[in-house]
């Protein structure tokens, strides 16, 4: 199946709207949202904690945010299987759990190119594109499914649904060129190997929709919650709020920090907005505290998994 799309002059727009503009701007937008709202809080905050009373509940968040890492990484594997690449071996997990601390590098995309060529090398060059390109769909249609449980407090969230209409074997492909158009900086890195020549292979989509690959999005998306509800026990115990409430918000939050990446791995998108989102349901100074712990143990996990990966790497520099 090829790309048949009518209008060139709407993907033409596309190619040519400065999406990286929009992008930067609302980073900055969120960066100086949070920085003016922590001094505005910082008489009222403390990083002190009692590790005896409360290590277990920052140990138990390290555990889930290692835990979404996995569950992210077996879902990249079924992401590939779904495009006809089976693989016997957890090699797949392996190397992405390796990588996934090159989303923090400047850019937010080694980690793709990393991904990119690990598959180039044991398939063919179109299903290493496709799965590296359609992977950050995957985990945004499964955060958008989440936020959809927002339906009991609006009807608005239905639209959270949406992204999931295209994640079928008739759709994906008109799917894939607007990402290639979206994700320029990506395809253009990935075309500096002169593989346009090589994708006379095609892929082959072992089924109508991947259902196994989107339930272990989701998995990835609930552990990372679960990780940062246990923070947000720790500095805010009298949590009263309704856990679904919290959940819709942390997605749609996450959602975005994904969306814009102009931080690396999100960083100041993802807390900004939930301190938007959640507003004064929860004690400003424990909200604070929470989110930057949050991200302080997931980036830490991060780094646990991938320290062999730097290793190698910083021993073939050297």
């Amino acid at each position: 199946m090829k790309f048949n799309l009518s209008s060139q002059s709407y993907w033409k727009f596309l190619r040519k709207f400065k999406f990286g503009v929009l992008k930067s701007i609302f980073f900055i937008s969120s960066l100086l949202y949070f920085c003016i709202y922590f001094f505005y809080n910082i008489d009222q905050i403390s990083f002190d904690i009692n590790l005896e009373k409360n290590g277990i509940n920052l140990f138990l968040s390290f555990l889930f945010c290692v835990l979404s890492i996995y569950l992210n990484a077996y879902a990249w594997k079924y992401i590939v299987k779904w495009f006809g690449k089976e693989f016997k071996s957890n090699n797949l997990v392996s190397f992405y759990v390796l990588t996934n601390i090159l989303k923090y590098v400047p850019g937010g995309i080694w980690h793709f190119v990393e991904r990119f060529n690990f598959i180039k090398k044991i398939s063919n060059p179109k299903i290493a594109l496709h799965s590296t390109l359609i992977e950050p769909y995957f985990m945004l249609s499964g955060s958008f499914l989440l936020a959809s449980l927002g339906l009991i407090f609006s009807p608005l969230y239905f639209f959270s649904i949406f992204p999931l209409v295209f994640l079928n074997r008739k759709l994906i492909y008109f799917l894939l060129k607007i990402l290639g158009s979206l994700k320029g900086k990506i395809f253009d890195v990935l075309r500096l190997q002169n593989l346009n020549d090589q994708f006379e292979e095609r892929i082959n989509i072992i089924s109508f929709f991947p259902t196994r690959a989107l339930l272990l999005e989701i998995g990835f998306i609930l552990s990372k919650f679960i990780g940062f509800y246990f923070c947000l026990n720790t500095f805010y115990p009298g949590n009263t709020l309704d856990i679904i409430f919290l959940l819709v918000i942390f997605s749609l939050s996450w959602s975005l920090g994904l969306v814009v990446p102009t931080a690396p791995g999100g960083v100041g998108v993802f807390e900004a907005c939930f301190l938007f989102f959640v507003g004064r349901n929860i004690p400003q100074n424990a909200t604070l505290v929470s989110l930057i712990y949050f991200r302080v143990i997931s980036t830490s996990a991060d780094l646990f998994l991938s320290f062999p990966f730097l290793i190698r790497k910083l021993f073939k520099r050297i």
